[in-house]
């Protein structure tokens, strides 16, 4: 739980706020990976990715999902999260995953 900036001198405040930062994306890689794993599991088909770029594929198939669920609803202000965030972010790495497969010539 971060404290009040006033609270902590600059140096302790910054620390602080890097860990959250790094949790952040600790959390991002891991969520991108088993988002990454359920689509391609979805999606027939042979894909040759190794965790990596299947984790890449989840991440950028949140961000895919994100911009297409506020294209539909936006959330409430100040919610953390959009509702459908993990089912769009499955959808948007199946979007994601239909036009990888559009380039065989590319290798990942």
């Amino acid at each position: 739980m971060l404290a009040a900036p006033g609270k902590l001198g600059p140096a302790k405040l910054a620390t602080q706020l890097n860990g959250g930062i790094m949790i952040h994306l600790l959390w991002s890689i891991i969520v991108g990976f088993v988002v990454g794993l359920i689509a391609r599991a979805l999606l027939p088909g042979v894909d040759h990715m190794g965790f990596i770029m299947t984790t890449v594929v989840g991440i950028v198939g949140s961000i895919v999902g994100g911009f297409i669920g506020t294209l539909f609803k936006k959330p409430v202000p100040g919610a953390m999260f959009h509702p459908a965030g993990f089912i769009m972010s499955i959808i948007g790495a199946i979007i994601l995953l239909l036009v990888l497969r559009q380039f065989p010539q590319i290798h990942f």
